[in-house]
C-alpha cells in the first residue's frame, strides 16, 4: 500500500516541478530558443532512458502500464524536439530557395 504522506509529497513535488518550469521557460528570450531546445533534446534523451530503465524494473501491472505511457511520451518528445529543432534550423538555412526569386 502507499503511504498517504509519500502520496501527498510526490504530488507537491510534480506541481512544484511544473510552476518551476513554465517561470523559467516563461522568461526565456527568443534568441535563445534554438539552443535551448537543442539542450533540452539532450535532457529528454535521458529521461527517455530512465523511463526505459524503470520500465525494465516494474514488477506490477500498474507499474508495467505507467512505465510504458513514460516511455511513449518520452520518445515522442525526443522526437518532436528533433523535429521541431529542424524546422527552425531549416528557416537560417543561407542556401536555402526563397520563393519567387529566381536565382
Amino acid at each position: 500500500m502507499i503511504d498517504i504522506t509519500m502520496f501527498w509529497t510526490a504530488v507537491v513535488i510534480v506541481i512544484l516541478a511544473a510552476f518551476t518550469g513554465y517561470v523559467v521557460i516563461s522568461r526565456v528570450p527568443v534568441i535563445l530558443h534554438t539552443p535551448l531546445m537543442s539542450g533540452s533534446n539532450f535532457i529528454h534523451g535521458i529521461v527517455l532512458v530512465g523511463a526505459m530503465v524503470a520500465l525494465g524494473l516494474a514488477t506490477t501491472r500498474l507499474e508495467q502500464v505507467i512505465g510504458f505511457i513514460a516511455v511513449v511520451l518520452g520518445a515522442a518528445n525526443v522526437t518532436g524536439g528533433y523535429v521541431i529543432t529542424e524546422r527552425i534550423l531549416q528557416m537560417f538555412d543561407p542556401n536555402k530557395k526563397k520563393p519567387g526569386k529566381e536565382a
